[in-house]
C-alpha cells in the first residue's frame, strides 16, 4: 500500500475529487494548508498599506491505496490539477506499513 499526498491549488479540488471518484477511488482526506515553493509569496495592498503574503493557500489531499491503483491515481491528479502555471503543486508517494479500521479491526487493504 502507498499513501499519496497531493498539494494542489484550492480551485482544482472539486475537479480532482470528481476525477478520482470516476476511477473508483472513494475515500480521501482533504486539509486546507498554506505554504510556498518556487511560487514564493506576493505583496498585496490593504487600506493603503502594502504587506507580504508569504504563505499561499493550498489544499492537501491524502489517499491510501493498494499498489495497483497508485499509478492511475497519480496520473489522474496530474492531469486534473495541472494548469501549466507555477504553483500547481506537488505529489508525494510514501509506503504504508499497516492500516487498521478502528470500527471493525480489519487490517491491510481490507481496511482501506
Amino acid at each position: 500500500m502507498k499513501k499519496i499526498e497531493a498539494v494542489i491549488k484550492p480551485f482544482k479540488l472539486d475537479d480532482v475529487r470528481e476525477a478520482l471518484t470516476e476511477i473508483g477511488i472513494t475515500g480521501m482526506t482533504v486539509s486546507e494548508v498554506k505554504g510556498f515553493g518556487r511560487q514564493k509569496g506576493h505583496t498585496e495592498v490593504y487600506r493603503g498599506a502594502e504587506y507580504a503574503v508569504d504563505f499561499l493557500p493550498k489544499v492537501k489531499i491524502e489517499l491510501v491505496l493498494a499498489d495497483d491503483l497508485v499509478e492511475r491515481a497519480v496520473e489522474t491528479i496530474i492531469e486534473t490539477a495541472r494548469s501549466g502555471k507555477i504553483g500547481d503543486g506537488k505529489i508525494f508517494i510514501l509506503p504504508v506499513e499497516e492500516v487498521i479500521r478502528i470500527r471493525t479491526g480489519e487490517t491491510a487493504e481490507a481496511a482501506v
